[in-house]
């Protein structure tokens, strides 16, 4: 399994930084993709982005997505499939910007993938839910993604799943929970720095 220190360094087309008018340094939309699909959704970019944070509720909505495992506060593992078949794989979230933005990479080595939302306020109150993905296969794989026909199968899927997210949380009008934390390379930040460890020699007591 890749460390996050890695991130950078393992994904040649993992999107750059850059400065908004606000002055916070976010990240650039990945370079190269091969799916890019948008679906408007009829609540606030909060209640969106808080409810797409919750990733063990996907089961709930996704034709695919069977279960979610939080390992750490960054990797989560994904179970998905059809029927009897099951595909499992870990997810590393490497960047995340609360109401705004997220950014992920497959832990797999062959293949893998990349991808990123991002939310943006739309019309009315609403939410703009954009994902977009990079399939890394390897092999004759490779060959396969290459195909208008394997993108349009990934598109269609993608599709399927932001409708799906759309329908259940209108459904609910709110969010059933939030993780509001902030992630720069694989790393959460505290909103306060650690205080330095101390050198001296920590003597058992009792």
């Amino acid at each position: 399994m890749a460390h996050a220190d890695d991130a950078q360094q393992a994904l040649p087309n993992t999107p750059g930084t850059h400065t908004g008018g606000d002055g916070v340094t976010r990240r650039r939309p990945l370079r190269e993709r091969h799916v890019e699909e948008t679906v408007a959704v009829a609540v606030p970019v909060r209640t969106a982005y808080n409810q797409w944070t919750q990733f063990k509720t996907f089961p709930r909505f996704s034709d695919v997505v069977r279960d979610v495992e939080q390992i750490r506060p960054t990797v989560t593992a994904w179970s998905i499939g059809y029927g009897p078949l099951r595909h499992r794989f870990a997810v590393e979230i490497v960047e995340q910007d609360p109401d705004a933005y997220l950014a992920w990479r497959g832990l797999e080595q062959h293949p893998s993938h990349q991808g990123e939302v991002e939310f943006r306020p739309a019309g009315s109150g609403g939410t703009a839910i954009t994902v977009r993905m990079l399939l890394e296969p390897r092999g004759a794989a490779r060959i396969l993604t290459r195909s208008s026909g394997a993108t349009r199968l990934t598109a269609r899927l993608v599709r399927g799943e932001l409708l799906n997210f759309k329908h259940f949380i209108e459904g609910m009008g709110q969010e059933g929970g939030a993780w509001r934390g902030t992630i720069r390379n694989g790393r959460v930040q505290h909103d306060q720095p650690e205080p330095p460890r101390s050198r001296v020699a920590q003597w058992p007591v009792g």
